[in-house]
């Protein structure tokens, strides 16, 4: 189910905007979409942030955008190196936005958005390093069940 709510065209231009985000910072993002939310959807994206390793990242500075779109449930989770930089209500307002084109059926341009407005931070906070960066975490979409 949560693999049917994206096109082929939507996740590769999900994909895009993570590896064109990604371009200008040593930043990891990840997309993890899921049927179905157990639970307190923070907790649950909590779990899922731990199970893709997004913790090992070497400056902390992973972000995690997840979705239950049966629950119609999503969070954005930080790790400690981008949290201890970012506005306090930085993750809000960039779920606001998102909630926003949701509502309207946008969940594709919705990520992107979303993507791009974390990408920024993560670039002003985490510059690119040249040759010594290196891509830690995988760019493509994971789907749970």
């Amino acid at each position: 189910m949560s693999e049917k709510l994206f096109s082929t065209a939507d996740r590769e231009a999900i994909v895009n905007a993570i590896r064109s985000a990604e371009v200008s910072t040593s930043g990891e993002i990840q997309v993890h979409i899921e049927s179905r939310c157990k639970g307190e959807v923070l907790d649950r994206a909590v779990k899922v942030f731990d199970t893709l390793k997004m913790h090992q990242t070497k400056d902390r500075n992973g972000v995690l955008f997840y979705l239950a779109v049966v629950d119609k449930r999503f969070a954005i989770l930080g790790d400690k190196g981008i949290n201890e930089v970012v506005p306090d209500d930085f993750w809000e307002k960039i779920k606001e936005h998102m909630a926003g084109l949701f509502k309207q059926g946008q969940f594709t341009q919705g990520l992107i958005d979303g993507i791009h407005m974390a990408g920024e931070q993560l670039g002003t906070h985490f510059p690119y390093q040249g040759d010594s960066d290196i891509n830690e975490l995988p760019d493509e979409i994971s789907f749970g069940s």
